[in-house]
């Protein structure tokens, strides 16, 4: 099947704020020989065209306290970004795959961040960007070429075997989606996923286990293949400017009044 797509009831054990719930809905997309890059493509047109669905143009609204409300506009090709050009113009010094894990350790203890001294490059630079960068983007902003450490799923990036072909969107200071080109070697995701299971041991709670069915699969072979995530209750918030309590497909946590 060379496209599938899959709409589905997810839940994840975690807690319940104002932007996540542990049950929610998702859609996921895979491509045969599409990358990353068709993926930002598809993403972006299935979101402006889910705005042009709801108010005749690709818009989205946010009512502030005051019952105020703002129109963004969400035409046009967005912005695509690399993870070290946000964190470079966050910063105001360039930022590259070679600078130094202790040049990172400098900046992030510079705006506050109490990381283990023994954090990774990857790690870093990633927490420097949640710090200075999600949570201020507010129209939509594709952030490409994240650390391959960290994307253990992720194909290597075809430039640099440093980074994975991963992005993340970001829309109102939080993550809309994300993408990757799928990692289909079977050796190579092996090797990540055993460096995954020994940082789970090592009590990180974020790092996967080895997942032999998954493995299997891959070995029987998979064409390269482009893959996206998207959260639908969250594009309804983003869209409309409502709360997930208001939003969410599956209100269990709703008073039952």
């Amino acid at each position: 099947m060379e496209k599938i797509f899959e709409v589905g009831r997810q839940f994840r054990n975690e807690g319940v704020d104002f932007k996540h719930n542990p049950e929610f809905t998702s859609l996921e997309v895979y491509e045969t020989y599409g990358d990353y890059n068709t993926m930002r493509v598809l993403t972006q047109q299935i979101i402006q065209e889910s705005a042009t669905a709801i108010y005749g143009s690709p818009i989205a609204r946010r009512t502030d306290a005051d019952g105020k409300i703002t129109e963004y506009d969400f035409s046009g090709d967005w912005p695509v970004k690399t993870i070290c050009e946000a964190v470079s113009e966050a910063l105001g010094e360039e930022i590259t795959v070679e600078t130094p894990t202790s040049v990172l350790h400098q900046h992030a203890q510079a705006i506050g961040l109490e990381l283990d001294p023994s954090a990774g490059w990857g790690y870093v630079l990633e927490e420097i960007y949640g710090e200075l960068c999600e949570g201020q983007t507010m129209t939509p902003v594709f952030y490409t070429d994240f650390p391959k450490e960290n994307s253990p799923l992720a194909r290597e990036h075809r430039d640099d075997p440093r980074l994975a072909e991963k992005w993340d969107l970001v829309i109102f200071g939080a993550e809309q989606g994300t993408a990757y080109s799928e990692l289909t070697d079977p050796l190579d995701q092996r090797e990540r996923l055993v460096a995954q299971s020994l940082r789970a041991a090592a009590g990180d709670p974020e790092a996967m286990q080895v997942d032999e069915d998954f493995l299997q699969a891959l070995e029987y072979g998979m064409p390269p293949t482009g893959g996206m995530g998207l959260g639908i209750d969250r594009l309804v918030m983003n869209l409309t400017g409502l709360g997930i309590r208001d939003t969410i497909l599956f209100p269990l946590v709703k008073p039952q009044a």
